[in-house]
């Protein structure tokens, strides 16, 4: 389990051409995060929504107060599956996590929850009693493409994501999770992808200044709401 840690995001919808303007600069102070081998790695999370559609709706209001869970992995593996609790409040985020199983996956995505109390973890047995309480069901899945920059002054983060796209089943199966083949859909514009800026405690004047210019306009774009929107579109066509 990881600690929580709170930190402030940034997020940018940029140009490819920006963005090597961009790493051209940064890479002269940041280095690129540890777990990206090749360079980048491929991210699938699937999450999780109320019977009232209460996380995108939320987001879509911009409520203050907001929180959405979703379950994690990398490069289509299952060597390590994450359930995650994101929180914002105000100009701060929380992410709390656990590692689950692939059998305890197994078990959510059929509707099996209780194993979730004999857990220590806090994230997990709030996640069950949501579960229980508030119908949580499996929604859509947020894939993409990361090429991550770290600085340690300060912890700050800077990531590049590219080909956001979404997937839908009819019936969420723990296989799903690792299949690359899954239909998806793009939800970005040719030619454009997410920076998302993260830093805990202070942002460095000069990771600043390095970013200006070219990251001039930031959004409250949310991978989320992107992809529910595409599916949302998708199932209105196929009701045609």
């Amino acid at each position: 389990m990881s600690d929580p840690i709170y930190r402030h995001e940034l997020k940018y919808i940029i140009s490819e051409r920006e963005a090597g303007i961009l790493k051209r600069r940064i890479k002269e102070l940041l280095h690129t995060d540890r777990h990206a081998e090749k360079g980048s790695y491929f991210i699938r999370s699937l999450y999780f929504e109320d019977c009232f559609d209460s996380a995108y709706l939320d987001k879509q209001a911009g409520t203050g107060k907001r929180r959405k869970y979703r379950i994690r992995v990398y490069n289509c593996s299952d060597d390590f599956i994450s359930l995650e609790c994101k929180e914002k409040e105000g100009s701060w985020i929380l992410k709390r996590s656990a590692v689950i199983s692939r059998e305890e996956l197994k078990g959510i995505l059929k509707g099996d929850y209780s194993f979730l109390l004999g857990r220590d973890e806090p994230v997990l047995r709030e996640f069950y009693l949501s579960c229980v309480s508030e119908g949580l069901r499996a929604s859509v899945f947020v894939d993409y493409d990361r090429e991550p920059f770290v600085f340690d002054p300060g912890t700050v983060r800077v990531t590049f994501d590219r080909h956001v796209r979404s997937g839908f089943r009819a019936g969420f199966k723990d296989k799903d999770l690792f299949d690359p083949g899954i239909p998806v859909y793009e939800t970005l514009e040719n030619g454009k992808l997410i920076m998302e800026v993260k830093f805990t405690e202070f942002f460095p004047e000069v990771i600043r200044d390095l970013l200006e210019g070219e990251a001039a306009f930031q959004t409250a774009a949310s991978k989320y709401v992107m992809c529910s929107n595409a599916m949302r579109e998708v199932r209105g066509l196929f009701s045609i």
